[in-house]
């Protein structure tokens, strides 16, 4: 290939033959282009290219490429970043630490840290197709109720077909639920919002709350028949909503029992606290609207937040100034026009008749089940799930034995009261059966 110098190029301009050397020194020596003429239409020229260039972008990004935007608001926000990290961007070097712990069953706690990408730009292969990650932070701009800086991460590939989007939220969320398998997550009121409160717990078997008999299999039972009949509902124009109450002395338990539930359920618990200072009508109201999907609400102790519309009235002008949720805006929530559908709703109480009737009537209160003091039956299961009895003795019959002599005192008792003194007396059944008395005396 011969190679020819640029000066050397004759071209014609104006019917004079001349290079490229001599046609830059005729445009220098004209006096309009000097006066800066052809400099302002090389420059207009410059602008109209890259004008051109800017709005070719746009076009090409609007037809052949697909954004998708997560703010840190948004729920899977987290999911989305834990996913990057384990099936994407594993090779990036800009990264951001989060520590968590871990809860183990012995009750100590394992440090694990997490590596995210950061604040930047990251690029990663997603089933053939190549994503761009951008994560940004406004410094000047804060997420009021988490009190951090406001982030967002925003995806960005080739082609217009959003289900790859879709596909990476499922598998993001898929990953986050397969983390929490096996426990239950506890909620709890954080201003407008609900946040995991503590770690996860390890799933409860509903047979370790020992109630008595029935009472936990009708729970059950009509907990799974709402869960599976929601067209049954909707066919008959009730709303699709389920209340429990649960009354009885303290310690039988009752705040055990759903725990246990919830975990025989597969779903978390919201404990909502309605004695707190600054809880009004309408956050209650938006906070039992926007629960965590397969969640139970739980209002323990609801007889200590207010007991009848009279006494309401006689502290209103005690509590004057404060902000509290009436009486009138609790019955509103749980059934009124603005109430929300598909909800598991728990209230306990140890004093049933301190609550007005207009609480616990249908539709408002669907089950009512009294947690009260060990029978013979319940002692019998609670003594057989701690001691097995030494080789050569019959369980049952040292279990009998046990349930007689405790109710031979003719003393209420609850199951808090027998399991501390089961834990007294851990590996001793011949203890437990000669000092039957110490229940009372140890609590």
């Amino acid at each position: 290939m011969e190679v020819v110098e640029v000066t050397r190029i004759v071209f014609d301009y104006c019917g004079v033959k001349m290079t490229i050397v001599e046609y830059f020194q005729t445009l220098t020596d004209n006096p309009y282009f000097g006066a800066g003429f052809g400099l302002a239409g090389l420059g207009v020229g410059a602008a109209v290219l890259r004008k051109s260039s800017q709005f070719a972008m746009v076009l090409f990004r609007r037809h052949y490429m697909i954004t998708l935007e997560v703010p840190c608001r948004d729920k899977s926000y987290q999911w989305l970043l834990q996913w990057i990290t384990h099936k994407g961007a594993k090779k990036t070097q800009h990264l951001s630490v989060e520590t968590s712990f871990e809860l183990k069953d012995t009750g100590s706690v394992n440090t694990k840290y997490e590596f995210i990408p950061s604040i930047g730009t990251h690029f990663f292969r997603y089933k053939g197709n190549w994503i761009r990650v951008e994560r940004t932070r406004e410094q000047q701009t804060l997420d009021l109720h988490m009190g951090i800086p406001w982030e967002t991460v925003v995806l960005t590939a080739f082609g217009n077909d959003r289900s790859i989007y879709f596909d990476i939220l499922e598998e993001a969320r898929q990953m986050a639920l397969k983390e929490h398998e096996g426990k239950t997550i506890m909620y709890t009121a954080m201003g407008s919002e609900w946040r995991q409160f503590g770690h996860p717990r390890k799933k409860r078997p509903i047979e370790s709350v020992v109630l008595d008999q029935g009472i936990a299999e009708r729970i059950v039972k009509d907990c799974r028949e709402f869960i599976e009949n929601p067209g049954w509902y909707s066919d008959r124009g009730i709303p699709y909503r389920r209340g429990y109450l649960l009354h009885g002395p303290p310690g039988c338990g009752k705040s055990s029992f759903i725990t246990a539930l919830a975990a025989e359920l597969e779903r978390g618990i919201c404990v909502l606290n309605l004695s707190e200072r600054g809880l009004t009508d309408d956050r209650l109201n938006h906070l039992l609207a926007v629960a965590p999907q397969q969640t139970i609400i739980l209002l323990e102790d609801v007889d200590a937040a207010f007991s009848s519309r009279e006494e309401t009235k006689e502290m209103k002008a005690a509590f004057d100034g404060l902000n509290r949720v009436t009486f009138s805006g609790l019955l509103n929530c749980l059934d009124g026009v603005a109430s929300t559908e598909a909800r598991i709703l728990f209230m306990t109480t140890n004093y049933l008749e301190r609550l007005d009737p207009a609480l616990v009537r249908p539709g408002r209160v669907d089950v009512k089940e009294y947690i009260g003091w060990c029978s013979a039956i319940q002692l019998e299961q609670m003594f057989l799930r701690f001691y097995r009895g030494p080789e050569g003795t019959n369980p049952q019959a040292l279990a009998k034995q046990f349930a007689e002599g405790v109710m031979s005192f003719n003393k209420n008792v609850s199951p808090a009261q027998i399991q501390g003194f089961f834990m007294f007396h851990k590996n001793s059944p011949d203890q437990v059966l000669n000092n039957v008395a110490q229940i009372w005396e140890l609590t």
